[in-house]
């Protein structure tokens, strides 16, 4: 706050005190001008600290937007945050000025009254501390938090002015807190960063709450920020669900192979998928078959692909396949064996939501309040963000699927449930093995805890 130290208060206010009696005016005509002098002081003071919250709570993108748009004061706030170690010792002095010229212009007033020395330095620190912390602090910064860039814009050009008047203190103390930053280890200047993550992730939840972003923006701009943090094996394709053909397969066969997937792209593999030597467009293989020249080969129309460990982050996969102007990866684990394929699409998807096609069928379907029908293949993560639950994320596992044969240890069949906490997971649809749909109930606790009671061993319960 830079209120002064009493010796510094004494000394002052004696110097005070002597040039007060030497002025031919009577006690009124004095008390009334140390008044007037004490009000602008305080005034100073509160310009001094308000200023400080009001320079250092603007970001710096905000600043920089507001010098695009023209708007008056904003080059000078941008000038002053440039160097924002210098304008805080700016601010620092000017308010340690005014606050001692404060004080120590009350205790001379007083001395003049005739209160002795220790009375005029009590009575003089107890009442500037209270009108300092009143009106020179707490009032003016509470002011500037609720009206920051407004009244960062509207000091901007006086503070510029302090500086220059206070210049020879300044460049002193500045130098001199550089030196003991530098000695103790600390840094030199002062950061003022753009705005972080999280700060932009509170703006984005905090918008949705005052009904500025729409719930389905929100959604994406969290999609946005998992992006840089999700891997290929998350967003795959697994091999499982693959559809491919072999190299010494006829252009006929391929192109049924196309239309019956419904895929415009499909891998073309040497003996078996662990040895997948390319992709091939349907759309090439219809040229080849009506306007190429001579007896064509699947393998003629084959275009090179990526094979990606499934430890690759998405972001640079991306940036990978727009260098390589590619549409199709192929992931392989560890030892090289194929885990599955990623296609731009499935990249895309992560930041806008599931695209479907045809009949494809949603990933969530609502029943009731309680229950929702969802697919077997959809992540964890996205099961409890869309449900609200807070269903385990394991190494093992990563889709509800893996979870219920998790949580089971062996393949299960229709119409089996599976109990955690207070969800209860029934398998409503199964393909020889996999699990395709499963019901998402949602009990009460105590309803929950009743079920656990009566089957105390059993998590796992057949519904045939």
């Amino acid at each position: 706050m830079g209120l002064p130290l009493p010796v510094i208060t004494l000394a002052a206010s004696g110097l005070v005190a002597q040039l007060l009696q030497a002025l031919p005016t009577d006690d009124r005509s004095i008390t009334i001008a140390g008044v007037v002098a004490i009000t602008i002081l305080i005034g100073l003071s509160a310009f001094f600290s308000s200023s400080e919250i009001a320079m250092f709570s603007l970001a710096k993108h905000r600043v920089d937007s507001l010098v695009n748009e023209g708007v008056p004061g904003a080059e000078a706030v941008k000038d002053l945050k440039e160097d924002p170690h210098r304008l805080l010792v700016t601010i620092l002095v000017g308010n340690n000025i005014v606050n001692i010229a404060m004080s120590a212009l009350a205790t001379g007033l007083l001395a003049v009254l005739d209160f002795s020395p220790g009375q005029s330095v009590l009575i003089s620190t107890l009442g500037i501390t209270t009108l300092v912390l009143l009106f020179g602090e707490s009032a003016p910064k509470s002011y500037a938090v609720e009206n920051t860039e407004s009244w960062a814009l509207r000091i901007a050009r006086p503070l510029k002015i302090s500086e220059y008047v206070l210049l020879p203190l300044v460049v002193v103390f500045d130098y001199l807190t550089r030196v003991i930053n530098k000695v103790t280890g600390g840094r030199s200047a002062i950061e003022t960063s753009y705005v972080t993550r999280d700060e932009i992730q509170n703006m984005i939840q905090t918008g949705e709450r005052e009904g500025v972003i729409e719930e389905d923006e929100r959604e994406m701009l969290q999609r946005i920020f998992r992006f840089n943090s999700t891997i290929a094996k998350e967003v795959m394709t697994p091999r499982l669900d693959m559809t491919a053909v072999p190299k010494d397969a006829t252009i006929d066969e391929a192109i049924e192979t196309c239309v019956q997937s419904d895929h415009e792209r499909i891998p073309v593999y040497d003996g078996n998928l662990d040895n997948i030597i390319g992709i091939v467009n349907v759309r090439d293989l219809v040229r080849q078959k009506y306007y190429g020249e001579g007896e064509g080969t699947l393998v003629d129309t084959v275009q090179p692909t990526l094979h990606v460990p499934e430890s690759k982050n998405v972001d640079e996969l991306l940036a990978e396949i727009q260098d390589n102007r590619m549409q199709m990866v192929i992931v392989i684990d560890e030892f090289g064996t194929t885990e599955g394929l990623i296609t731009l699409e499935d990249m895309v998807e992560e930041i806008v939501g599931d695209i479907l096609e045809g009949d494809e069928e949603e990933p969530f379907e609502l029943v009731d309040d309680d229950t929702t029908l969802v697919r077997g293949e959809v992540n964890i993560d996205e099961v409890n963000e869309m449900l609200g639950l807070d269903l385990p994320e394991g190494e093992e596992f990563e889709t509800l699927a893996g979870f219920v044969f998790n949580r089971a240890g062996r393949l299960v069949e229709e119409g089996e449930e599976i109990a955690y906490d207070n969800v209860l997971i029934r398998i409503e649809q199964v393909d020889n093995t996999r699990i395709m749909k499963a019901r998402i109930t949602k009990q009460e606790l105590e309803e929950a805890d009743v079920e656990e009671e009566e089957e105390p061993e059993a998590e796992v319960e057949s519904g045939n």
